[in-house]
């Protein structure tokens, strides 16, 4: 009997506190996405704990995300950007989620920078630009899920390959051979939390991208397909 696949989450931040009682944090959302799987999940907290000591701790990796930007000058921000550059030399599967997308590009030479058309937020269609982005992604054309951001990659790092995008979002997801996925949207926020963070960051937000956000959460999301993608790039075999 084959042992569970050993996915190391790097938590790179915490889901808003007043909703954790309600729908948990980030290792719980991912548990709860992933859950269909053989998996066992390992949290490191990054911005408290220590990093893990090397790539092969762990036989794959999630990046989460965070409410920090990835251009804070925070103590903790670039060791995390060299242990994702190892990860990447180390051919380790990885997928990056919306903070750690960015963190990604940015490690490997591209750019993050605030969306100059403001928040995105709500059920957004990502359409895929390629027929087959990674071995086991949907084949629908698009996926629908949360978006919860105010910065996106502007620029993309060397050798990075579109494979999502939205007008707002022109970089939504890429890929770094068949071992590396990154994506802007969440894949392991239900609307039933998006429509929470909305709210809650409504003065911010502005009542009129929230209105239309919230109206945007009544259509289905795309999770099951989209964690079918994530763990067939999380198990790739050498």
């Amino acid at each position: 009997m084959s042992k569970p696949l050993r996915v190391g989450l790097l938590q790179c931040g915490y889901v808003h506190a007043d909703l954790i009682s309600e729908f948990g944090d980030y290792p719980d959302l991912f548990a709860s996405l992933l859950a269909p799987f053989d998996f066992e999940l390992i949290v490191y907290d990054v911005q408290h704990d220590p990093l893990p000591p090397g790539p092969t701790e762990c036989d794959a990796w999630i990046v989460s995300g965070s409410a920090d930007s990835t251009y804070d000058d925070l103590a903790w921000i670039a060791p995390v950007e060299q242990l994702v550059r190892d990860l990447v030399v180390a051919d380790v599967p990885m997928v990056a989620i919306c903070f750690g997308h960015q963190l990604l590009a940015q490690a490997l030479g591209g750019r993050v920078a605030k969306n100059a058309d403001g928040w995105g937020v709500g059920a957004h269609a990502y359409r895929l630009t390629t027929a087959e982005p990674c071995d086991g992604a949907p084949g629908s054309g698009s996926v629908r899920l949360i978006a919860s951001h105010q910065d996106q990659v502007t620029q993309l790092p060397p050798g990075a390959v579109v494979v999502a995008a939205t007008a707002h979002c022109p970089f939504a997801a890429y890929t770094l051979g068949p071992r590396v996925l990154a994506m802007q949207p969440h894949p392991e926020f239900g609307a039933g939390l998006s429509r929470r963070l909305i709210e809650a960051r409504r003065q911010w937000i502005g009542s009129t991208v929230c209105d239309q956000a919230l109206d945007s959460l009544n259509e289905p999301l795309d999770q099951l397909v989209v964690a079918q993608w994530i763990f067939s790039v999380l198990s790739q075999d050498d």
